[in-house]
């Protein structure tokens, strides 16, 4: 291959992953038509580090602002934090997340990454779930990298409305979710007998 290619190719990629970073090896693979091994070789030019380290990294720098819950109890690493508005988690399902004879990923493992970061952004020393309507739009094989993004829409009587959409990194939404959080000092006698709309 022409060093010219392979420097567009490398600057694509670097490109890419500063917009993007959740991509793995295997889909930039697909992505740029090149071999696993040639887009580790481009990583290491560039000097990226691979997926988990790139989001250890940034984990490691956001999950500091979180009140609400202890590092161990969030499924997959909150990469993006605003307290109170948005927030945006990355998780990577393994095969013991899956159902043994179809690698399809259980359910309740991608509605736990969806309702812990709902319960991550909100500003609060402590908040809970009231009330969510979920929706999974396809099926998620084990091994692929989840991106759930989640933004508050509204506050009422103490329960925040969190909207939470997860897909797979780099294709479409695989689920979608609407949270109320309660927020710590509100309850059924506080903020009303009922849950709002």
């Amino acid at each position: 291959m022409a060093q010219g290619a392979r420097q567009s190719r490398q600057e694509e990629l670097r490109a890419l992953l500063e917009l993007e970073p959740f991509w793995t090896d295997e889909d930039l693979s697909s992505r740029f038509g090149v071999s696993v091994q040639t887009i580790r070789l481009d990583r290491l030019a560039q000097g990226i580090p691979e997926l988990r380290e790139r989001l250890r990294a940034v984990a490691a720098k956001v999950y500091g602002g979180v009140r609400t819950l202890a590092e161990e109890e969030v499924i997959g690493d909150i990469v993006d934090l605003e307290l109170g508005r948005r927030g945006i988690s990355v998780w990577r399902p393994e095969a013991e997340h899956a159902f043994a004879r179809s690698s399809i990923v259980r359910g309740h493992h991608i509605f736990g990454q969806a309702n812990s970061l709902a319960i991550a952004i909100v500003d609060a020393e402590e908040a809970l779930t009231a009330r969510a309507t979920i929706r999974f739009i396809r099926p998620v094989s084990a091994g692929v990298t989840l991106v759930a993004r989640a933004s508050i829409r509204g506050e009422r009587h103490g329960y925040i409305r969190v909207e939470v959409t997860t897909r797979v990194a780099g294709t479409d939404d695989v689920f979608a979710g609407e949270f109320l959080i309660l927020r710590a000092g509100f309850s059924a006698n506080t903020a009303g007998t009922e849950v709002p709309e």
